[in-house]
């Protein structure tokens, strides 16, 4: 029996866990890690128990769903995406692949189906990057953490990401473990929203990824120093925050300065001591910048440092720079990209080849095996926000040609 997807049981997973974390305001909040993250992996686990699934997790809070193992194993193709969100998000941006990716994986065992390369559900912790910078999890499996990067890791609230590790139900095992090993992955496929109007403006049923866009981030601390705001004299002042103010309002520039495709974003900023009438002697911000060109985003990156510095300087304050790690724009793979190409057409659905400007646990996943995605359309390309939307029927039919490609690529001796 070829297997089929339980389009019943895939809808209502999505509307059950659309209510987790959902806000008063209409969003949904499931930062990594955060109550609400956890609740929804223990609706996901629930899910894996119903189906007989094997559910292990890795010292990140990676989870990996599917039939037992038993004896030798050849390398296994994987599928999925993450649960968190980014705060006051929305219900599509990763909860598609992850629970289209486990509906399959239970559409396949359903059906008895016997494939050389077993297909198994993944969900990665810390894709939107609440602690160090994007696709924690993921970066994770494919290059691994030392002690001391771990250690330094905090939070966009400043917790520190080993703390909240040591007390996480659903981390399992030494976080610098977590590096798989070579010829684990024979495919990886992820299937996800656009987060972006091309293929709602095209009327096109799926995108086939060319290639991901290459991102990094920083988190950047001006200090100057505080005092009191009626006393202290204009031409005295070490304001970190107008130093702060003048390097983001010069991060349009840096960005045009490097590339018409490069992008910067300065997404939060906190101030210290945060009062009305104290002059700010210390400012975080965070930053979040992209190119897919990687000499160009290390150009963007030395160039942010940089500008933050000299800015600073001007101001009279000092600024620190706290770089995450560079994500390498990736291209698709070949094999994996005609498979898909292949599925939708045999499904009689329209298709078309387009870039992800947005980062995605595939760009890590790259690293470890041949690997490829899905899009489907995004109503107005919105996403990270209340009102993102992609349509049930838009849902199913990406998740019916992921479907297809896995069992395609489980089949064969090369994607």
């Amino acid at each position: 029996m070829r297997p089929r997807l339980d389009r019943v049981r895939l809808r209502a997973d999505l509307e059950e866990l659309a209510q987790i974390g959902r806000t008063a305001t209409g969003g949904i909040s499931r930062t990594a890690y955060s109550a609400a993250d956890a609740e929804a992996r223990s609706w996901y686990a629930a899910r894996c128990r119903d189906a007989g699934f094997e559910l292990t997790l890795d010292g990140l809070g990676n989870m990996f769903a599917g039939p037992a193992r038993t004896g030798p194993q050849q390398a296994e193709v994987w599928t999925g995406s993450h649960l968190d969100t980014v705060p006051e998000g929305g219900a599509f941006d990763g909860a598609v692949g992850a629970l289209a990716a486990l509906e399959c994986v239970r559409a396949i065992t359903e059906a008895g189906a016997e494939l050389p390369h077993a297909v198994r559900a993944a969900v990665f912790a810390d894709e939107e990057g609440y602690f160090g910078g994007r696709l924690l999890g993921s970066f994770g499996l494919a290059h691994g953490y030392q002690r001391a990067e771990l250690d330094s890791i905090t939070g966009v609230r400043g917790e520190r990401l080993a703390e909240v590790l040591a007390g996480w139900r659903w981390a399992s095992g030494d976080a610098t473990g977590t590096r798989m090993p070579p010829g684990r992955i024979h495919a990886f496929v992820e299937l996800h929203i656009e987060q972006g109007p091309r293929l709602e403006q095209e009327r096109t049923d799926i995108g086939v990824v060319t290639a991901i866009t290459g991102l990094c981030g920083a988190r950047v601390e001006f200090a100057g120093q505080p005092g009191h705001a009626g006393t202290t004299p204009m031409t005295g002042r070490h304001d970190a925050l107008v130093g702060a103010a003048a390097f983001v309002s010069a991060l349009p520039d840096l960005a045009a300065a490097v590339s018409a495709d490069a992008v910067i974003t300065c997404g939060t900023l906190q101030v210290w001591p945060g009062a009305a009438n104290v002059i700010p002697g210390r400012v975080s911000l965070t930053l979040d910048f992209r190119d897919p060109d990687r000499e160009r985003l290390a150009t963007l990156r030395d160039r942010l440092e940089a500008a933050a510095m000299a800015t600073a300087a001007a101001h009279g304050v000092t600024a620190a720079w706290h770089g995450h790690p560079l994500i390498d724009p990736v291209p698709m793979h070949d094999g994996v990209r005609r498979a898909i190409i292949e599925s939708a057409d045999a499904l009689g659905l329209s298709r078309m080849d387009l870039p992800s400007r947005a980062g995605h646990d595939a760009q890590n996943m790259a690293h470890l095996g041949p690997t490829g995605m899905i899009f489907v359309p995004s109503r107005g390309g919105r996403s990270h926000a209340a009102d993102e939307y992609t349509s049930f029927d838009a849902i199913a039919a990406g998740a019916d040609v992921l479907l297809a490609t896995l069992l395609e690529l489980a089949q064969g001796d090369h994607p």
